[in-house]
């Protein structure tokens, strides 16, 4: 699923996600719990201010950003 992300490009001038949109609901990250880098994308594991979880995998050349995984909150990591 293609999102839109409100992201902050750090000292080193890479991405990184401060919220994101489903829908029209805009949901603040809270924390990066943890990021790895593939050959072609970026991926942030967050917990949003929701409590719930999700994998955003940002691909550099497009700049699109999609999620590739939700984990409702009161489930364990």
């Amino acid at each position: 699923m293609k999102l839109r992300v409100e992201s902050y490009a750090g000292h080193r001038g890479e991405e990184e996600p401060r919220a994101f949109y489903l829908g029209e609901q805009r949901i603040p990250v809270a924390e990066i719990i943890d990021r790895w880098i593939s050959p072609d994308h970026r991926y942030f594991k967050v917990r949003a201010e929701d409590g719930d979880l999700y994998i955003l995998r940002h691909d550099g050349p497009t700049a699109e950003w999609e999620l590739t995984l939700f984990k409702a909150g009161s489930q364990p990591a």
